[in-house]
Order: structure tokens, then sequence, then C-alpha cells
């Protein structure tokens, strides 16, 4: 009987002696790794294991490896993964809140992009508290611009083009230059425009170097028309179950990785578009008549837009324009 109460303290003492344990999560994102969101993804999760002393690592599935993109948020709602990232575009079917930064010329330029993020924030954490799920951060892409096969002077070159869509407001956009929009994803790029099925696309500079689109497309226009985010998120019970302590050090590298993100962002608007230049891609500047008509397609979007997302949308983009 002593020898059994002596072993019991002994394991008690053990126990108590021993760190605790470390919890280690999955995280799919959808770009590959030697994309800038990426590699800022990979900067917060070595801070998060930084500051949490190593009680939390965060192993990151890069390029759609573990789930494709538009299935991520879903995945981290069901909790098959505690975190992950998306373009938050990608949901605009499902409400119109995620889609208000692909509204061309709403928001252009990276001062107005961050303002049209504050706004939008408390509506973003809104609807993913209603699915169980928080926001941890979100970084800006270069602003996007359009790529084509030739120079063009207005949007009357793009009628029937097949263009690229990767989300519902890029089709709508296409539909209003009269093009023809054919929805691909991220990863399909290169073999979209090599087979015929795409020819233009608007994207960020920063995809067009990493789909290296020097072999298949010779024009760049750098219109900044809108700067689309990509978000961090964790579904909240697994953020709930974490001590005290390791939900602080994941909310302070979060607040640092967003702003280390926004500011690499500007840096690789200027980087790449000098990559692509130095690849053979034109970079002309836009004429007026062309962003005469791209901004004739944001304002009929923005409109369309408002009448979509209703009162919220509105109070959204009246406290964006108060900024």
């Amino acid at each position: 009987m002593r020898k059994l109460f002596a072993s019991a303290l002994t394991a008690g003492a053990l126990a108590l002696a021993s760190p605790a344990i470390a919890e280690t999560w999955d995280m799919p994102t959808p770009y590959p790794d030697s994309n800038f969101q990426t590699k800022n993804v990979h900067w917060f999760v070595d801070r998060v294991k930084e500051l949490s002393g190593g009680k939390l690592t965060i192993n990151v599935h890069s390029a759609a490896s573990l789930f494709k993109m538009p299935e991520i948020k879903r995945a981290v709602r069901s909790q098959q993964a505690p975190i992950g990232e998306v373009l938050m575009s990608v949901h605009g079917n499902e409400n119109p809140i995620w889609e208000v930064d692909g509204i061309p010329f709403l928001a252009a330029g990276y001062d107005n992009a961050w303002k049209l993020w504050q706004a939008q924030k408390p509506f973003v954490k809104e609807l993913l508290a209603s699915e169980g799920m928080m926001p941890l951060y979100a970084v800006a892409w270069p602003g996007q611009g359009l790529y084509v096969q030739q120079e063009i002077e207005s949007l009357d070159a793009m009628q029937g083009v097949k263009f690229r869509a990767y989300n519902a407001a890029t089709s709508r956009m296409a539909e209003l230059m009269g093009s023809i929009p054919t929805t691909v994803q991220y990863a399909e790029v290169p073999q979209a425009f090599s087979t015929g099925l795409v020819s233009a696309m608007l994207t960020s500079g920063a995809t067009g170097v990493d789909v290296k689109a020097w072999d298949f497309l010779k024009v760049y226009y750098d219109t900044k028309a809108m700067h689309p985010k990509n978000m961090v998120f964790v579904n909240q019970a697994a953020f709930d179950a974490l001590p005290a302590d390791v939900q602080k050090a994941v909310l302070q590298a979060a607040d640092e990785a967003e702003k280390r993100g926004w500011k690499e962002s500007e840096k690789v608007a200027s980087d790449t578009v000098k990559t692509m230049a130095d690849n053979g891609i034109k970079v002309p500047e836009a004429g007026a008549k062309l962003v005469d008509g791209l901004k004739g397609v944001g304002d009929t979007m923005t409109k369309e837009w408002l009448e979509k997302a209703g009162d919220k949308g509105q109070q959204m983009v009246d406290a964006y324009r108060k900024m």
C-alpha cells in the first residue's frame, strides 16, 4: 500500500513538473510557397511558435495541397483544419460582404484599400462568428491590372474575348466589358491560357510573376483597379481550446503579420511589374478611354453590389467614404 501511494505521489509530481503538451495544427493555404502571401503565412506561423514558446506549431500545406481554395473555409468551419487562408472574394456568392474588395475603382490604391478593410472588418467578424469562426488578419494583393494579348485603346477591344474569372465579381466585370467569363482558379491559369480556354485576365502583378504570364501573354496594364485580400481565419472552438497565453500569442502574431503583409504587398507591387517587363511583357500606361471604360464598369458594379448588399452594404460603404 505504501509503495502504491509513493508511486502515485511520484507520478503526480512528474505530471506537475512536465510542460504542457504542445498543440499542432494543420493549415491549408491556396498559393505556392514562392508567393508573398504564403511567405507571410510562414512568417506568421513561425512567430506563433516563437511567442507561444513552442506550445503551438502550425504546419502550412501550401498550393492547395490539402484542400482546394473554395473548400478551405468549409474545412475550417467543420474542424477538418483548425486554421486556413483564403481569398475572401471567392465566397462572394455566399454573401456580398465577401466581395466588396473585388469592385474595380471603389477603393483603388493601398490607402483606400486599408480604409475599406477597416470598414469591412466588423461585418466579416459577424459573418464568420455565425459559422463558428473568427478572422485573424487580412493582407491586400497588389493592385489588379489587365493582361491582354495586344495593346488596346478601349474596352471595345474586349468584346467576345475569353476572360479568366476567379470569383463572382470578376465574372460580372467580364460580362460588363463584353467578354466571355470563364472561371479558372489560380493553379490552373497557365494551362487555361496554353489550351486557349482563356486569353485575357485581370489580376495582380504578383500572380503574373507566379504563373510566368510572359509565357502566354504580351501586355499588362497596371490599372491598380482594386486590391482583393487574402484572409487568415481560425475555428473559434479550436482557438478557445488554447491556453490563454497561446491565444494571446496567436493574436499578437496575427496583428504583426497583417502589418508586415501590407508592407510586403506594396514592395511586391513595384518589384513584380519590373520582373514582368524584364521578361518581355509590355507595361504601357492605360489610355484615358480604357481607364474611363474600366471606371464605368466599376460604377455599375458598385451600384449593383449595393443593391445586393442592402443596408449593411450601404453602412460599410458609408463608413469607408467617411474615413
